[in-house]
């Protein structure tokens, strides 16, 4: 169905131009948009009564009648008003273009169908090129999958944005499959590199930010070459939505071929990463220092375990840094000067945080 807003859009556009005032109506009588300040909004009988004739069109009440179908049901009832030729002619015209709108509509309907399908791994092999074929879906061109997260369910505003960036761009598909999540399925010139997909994510936040007033966070999976593979570049930009909010929370944009070891560890069994604290730290938490030293910590990975650095990054003397890092080692067992030991520490900081995050996905 097309909206009211449309509609009546529409119609404005017609009498701007003929000086006709028309009205559209449905099958059942209801008025959804006219340019008339009156009109024969009480002869609900009369509209239903045309729309059930065999007539295409009837001159009543001081208004022309035509008919728009829909698979050969009648959708809507255009009412012109006037009585000369010049205003049958308007309403014809009328007619024909909410027609063609009606046909627009259902295509990027059911486009948009066979889009959520498409990432949802619901389709056939053999469905997805036959459907395609009928939509005319190009099925061998690259294409990526971004996922645009709102803070807000329901995002309207977001969602009208993102469609009024890539408007242009007839060969992209954004839709949505679920309440926060809007996507968008655009293709990739031969020659475009993911350099090329990361500008087009800050295109999307910096527009949503500025137009919308709207903060997202932007993940994208790998290029694909054939549309049976796009389901696996959106588990991959999905995969990495998540990964970014547990590893990488400071940045609103995530590709999935920059996740490292991150995406190793978000596929680890949660048994098996409770064991491997367990064995490292006897059963207690890397994250249990205090604000102190995790921030001695960090800036010394920060810093490629570069003593000197670190000390004067953190405005202490060199010999308080190397008392810290002792502690560290008496309480760990671990050395964070020695590379093996700083990356089992790195490691597991990693772990206890992938850990928490799907404690709390369980609440």
């Amino acid at each position: 169905m097309i909206s009211n807003q449309i509609l009546q859009e529409t119609l404005e556009g017609i009498k701007t131009i003929t000086k006709v005032d028309l009205i559209v109506m449905d099958a059942e009588g209801r008025l959804l948009a006219k340019t008339a300040e009156d009109g024969p909004l009480d002869y609900e009988d009369a509209v239903i009564a045309f729309g059930e004739s065999q007539a295409e069109s009837q001159s009543l009440l001081g208004y022309q009648f035509f008919k728009v179908f829909d698979d050969k049901q009648v959708e809507y009832i255009i009412l012109a008003k006037g009585d000369t030729d010049n205003t049958f002619m308007v309403g014809r015209m009328a007619a024909y273009q909410i027609q063609s709108l009606l046909v627009a509509y259902k295509e990027r309907s059911d486009k948009d169908n066979f889009i959520k399908n498409l990432l949802l791994d619901n389709l056939l092999l053999v469905d997805i090129y036959n459907r395609a074929k009928k939509l005319h879906i190009e099925t061998d061109v690259k294409r990526c999958v971004f996922i645009i997260e709102t803070k807000a369910e329901k995002d309207n505003n977001a969602l009208e944005t993102v469609r009024n960036i890539f408007s242009v761009k007839t060969k992209d598909f954004i839709t949505a499959v679920d309440e926060k999540n809007i996507i968008l399925v655009k293709e990739v010139k031969p020659t475009d590199t993911y350099e090329e997909l990361n500008k087009t994510a800050e295109i999307i936040v910096d527009m949503l930010s500025t137009e919308a007033m709207i903060s997202v966070h932007v993940a994208f999976g790998t290029i694909v070459n054939e549309i049976k593979e796009v389901s696996r570049s959106y588990k991959e930009a999905k995969m990495a939505l998540d990964v970014g909010k547990i590893f990488y929370s400071d940045k609103n944009i995530i590709a999935y071929s920059n996740l490292g070891i991150g995406r190793l560890i978000y596929q680890l069994p949660i048994p098996l990463c409770r064991m491997f604290i367990k064995e490292i730290f006897d059963g207690k938490s890397p994250d249990e220092f205090d604000e102190e030293t995790l921030t001695t910590i960090n800036k010394f990975f920060e810093n490629s375990l570069n003593v000197s650095e670190t000390s004067r990054q953190l405005y202490i003397h060199r010999n308080t840094l190397v008392y810290r890092l002792d502690k560290i080692e008496k309480s760990t067992g671990l050395d964070l000067r020695i590379f093996e030991d700083a990356i089992t520490f790195k490691i597991a900081l990693m772990v206890v945080k992938y850990m928490k995050y799907m404690e709390s996905l369980d609440f």
